[in-house]
């Protein structure tokens, strides 16, 4: 099972995403929201799509309009592909969707997303991903897919959910997140939680933030907020990027970065995690 995955958009996505999809042929595509601050434009064109498709809509998605309505018409301008506080089950992959909308930060509602959504608790927000899990098909690999990663992977700016772009640095990830995933593995692996949010590169100075991690019951966390996403390399290559991983029934295969030309070639590839690398 082998998953395309597209980081924060904010704009860029285009017909040469769907070209170059259709010439890497993963079995599906996760979308980590940060679609286009609300416009129609992306949602209509991920429909078109003809890989299997789960999404999760992110801060931008609500537009900054308090009556939630901008949200609404995001969610249902997604249909079935979008999977916030659900399960969306692909040929292959059971992927549950965190709490649409997401910040960061613990845990927040904006007035957007309680208009859309209602006034939902940590508790609720908790127990909703927790019944999708336990809804989706045991015999296939779980992946948690939320716009903003956990709380409990590090408060420094560099982390993968640390706060760069205001001092102090601190751990910026979600709580209920974080303890649906402690629940959901009371019952169930979970090989894979995929996020976006916090931008690959940082806010002060020219570094990049760590992208991938592994914690000690063995469940992977992928940023794959590369943004741009859209980008032409020093020799004039147009480019793409999508995070890749692979999954099997033993859990995650392999995970990294990768750049693609628009004619599918791979241009350049940044490796986070090998399991045929791994010491035994």
């Amino acid at each position: 099972m082998q998953l395309a995955i597209a980081g924060d958009l904010h704009g860029q996505w285009d017909l040469s995403d769907h070209s170059l999809l259709e010439l890497l042929a993963p079995d599906a595509l996760l979308v980590v929201g940060d679609l286009s601050d609300g416009q129609p434009r992306i949602p209509a064109l991920l429909r078109q799509l003809e890989l299997p498709v789960a999404c999760i809509l992110g801060n931008h998605d609500t537009a900054k309009d308090p009556s939630g309505r901008t949200l609404q018409r995001q969610i249902e301008a997604l249909g079935p592909l979008h999977c916030g506080w659900g399960l969306r089950q692909l040929p292959g992959v059971a992927v549950i969707g965190a709490r649409p909308g997401s910040a960061g930060g613990g845990y927040h509602l904006s007035k957007a997303c309680q208009a859309a959504l209602g006034p939902v608790s940590l508790e609720d927000s908790v127990a909703r991903m927790v019944a999708a899990a336990a809804a989706a098909d045991p015999a296939l690999p779980l992946v948690l897919l939320a716009h903003s990663g956990p709380a409990g992977l590090g408060s420094q700016a560099a982390d993968i959910c640390g706060r760069d772009w205001k001092a102090p640095a601190c751990d910026w990830g979600d709580q209920d997140l974080t303890q649906a995933i402690d629940r959901i593995r009371r019952e169930r692996p979970l090989p894979l939680v995929v996020f976006g949010h916090m931008h690959h590169r940082l806010k002060r100075g020219a570094f990049e933030r760590c992208s991938f991690v592994i914690d000690r019951a063995g469940t992977a966390y992928l940023n794959a907020a590369c943004v741009p996403r859209h980008l032409v390399d020093d020799a004039g290559v147009a480019l793409r990027h999508f995070s890749w991983v692979e999954l099997d029934g033993a859990g995650l295969v392999s995970a990294a970065h990768r750049w693609y030309g628009l004619d599918g070639r791979l241009r350049y590839q940044e490796t986070l995690y090998s399991r045929a690398l791994v010491p035994c």
